[in-house]
């Protein structure tokens, strides 16, 4: 595989929120998209994601918390977690959906 610049990936992308899978690890697939500030509305999934903000900032809300997320800074959402992100999120964020159960987390 070879270098990728996650900044010109995510800013290659069609549309804010629309991901776009980098590369595998194992059984996790490693994404990248664009944040531009507008909410998203509540979901779960049924693998854990790590969500890492390479620039601006991750505004989520994760059952009955408040959570901020900053240049540099990760945070786990497990699977089967309800999630939302709030307004105000705005930057490049890397996803990393990793599945748990056998073979996985």
């Amino acid at each position: 595989m070879s270098v990728v610049n996650l900044f010109r990936a995510a800013a290659a992308l069609p549309d804010a929120w629309s991901s776009r899978p980098l590369g595998e690890v194992g059984t996790a697939c490693v994404k990248v998209l664009r944040m531009d500030e507008l909410p998203v509305e509540e979901e779960a999934h049924g693998t854990a994601e790590v969500l890492l903000v390479l620039d601006g900032k991750l505004e989520l809300s994760v059952e009955d918390a408040e959570v901020t997320v900053g240049p540099g800074e990760m945070y786990l959402v497990k699977a089967g977690v309800r999630h939302a992100v709030r307004p105000g999120s705005r930057g490049t964020l890397v996803i990393v959906e990793v599945p748990e159960g056998p073979g996985g987390g």
